[in-house]
């Protein structure tokens, strides 16, 4: 397809000139971009919310590093 100049009427058939209707539109992407681009977006988010719920595993009750004794060391292991 020719492309169409600023000033010639809008193949739309609108009877308005090019620059004045179909040209101020934005460009949509595919259907297909879009739903990967979605998908994206969801394994981010999700990615997001398992890592802000791992980050209460880290500490104890009282907010301080989580702690396991070691009887082979016989001392603290910080996980």
């Amino acid at each position: 397809m020719a492309s169409v100049g600023r000033n010639q009427p809008c193949p739309c058939g609108s009877g308005k000139k090019y620059k004045h209707c179909c040209a101020l539109a934005p460009k949509k992407g595919s259907m297909g971009n879009r739903i990967v681009l979605s998908l994206i977006g969801l394994m981010l988010l999700t990615g997001a919310i398992v890592m802000l719920m791992s980050l209460d595993d880290l500490t104890d009750d009282r907010g301080g590093p989580r702690r396991v004794w070691s009887e082979e060391h016989q001392h603290w292991h910080t996980l």
